[in-house]
This record gives structure tokens, sequence and C-alpha cells, in this order.
């Protein structure tokens, strides 16, 4: 989970966001029991107190065997001012 969580900080700078500008985080688990542990590092990485919208799907399987999570962000990302 903590790779997740630098991979998608990566991908939101990339986007110009932050952790601010994430309103919703969905994790679809093979096992519904890893959830604990999702949260652990989701409340280490954000504010607890104003973390974004976190439901958990569990799923039978994901793209690979060996996968156990997967994650998607979604980011109100404001625009850029149009050149004058």
């Amino acid at each position: 989970m903590r790779q997740v969580f630098t991979n998608l900080e990566r991908c939101l700078a990339a986007a110009g966001a932050g952790w601010p500008e994430v309103v919703r985080l969905t994790f679809f688990l093979t096992d519904i029991a890893d959830l604990p542990a999702v949260r652990t590092v989701r409340d280490d990485v954000l504010d607890p107190e104003h973390a974004p919208v976190s439901p958990a799907v569990q799923v039978t399987a994901l793209a690979r065997p060996d996968f156990l999570v997967e994650t998607e962000a979604f980011a109100m990302v404001p625009e850029e001012p149009a050149a004058p």
C-alpha cells in the first residue's frame, strides 16, 4: 500500500495536484480482510480528518493473480488560466 500511495503522489504531481485535490479513493481488494492495512497507510499519508471519500470493494480477481489491491483516485485539478 505504501508503494501505491507513492505512485499516486507521483501521478498527482505530474498533473499539478497533490493530496488536497483528491476527492475520492476507491480500493478494489481481493480480500476485504486487508482493509485495515489499507486504512492504516491511507491515514499515515492523508489527514484522517480531511480524507477523501474512500469506498472499498471486494473483487474476485485483479489484472494479475499476484495483485492484491487496485486503487482508483479522482482529483479536482483547477484549470490553468487561459493565455491572454
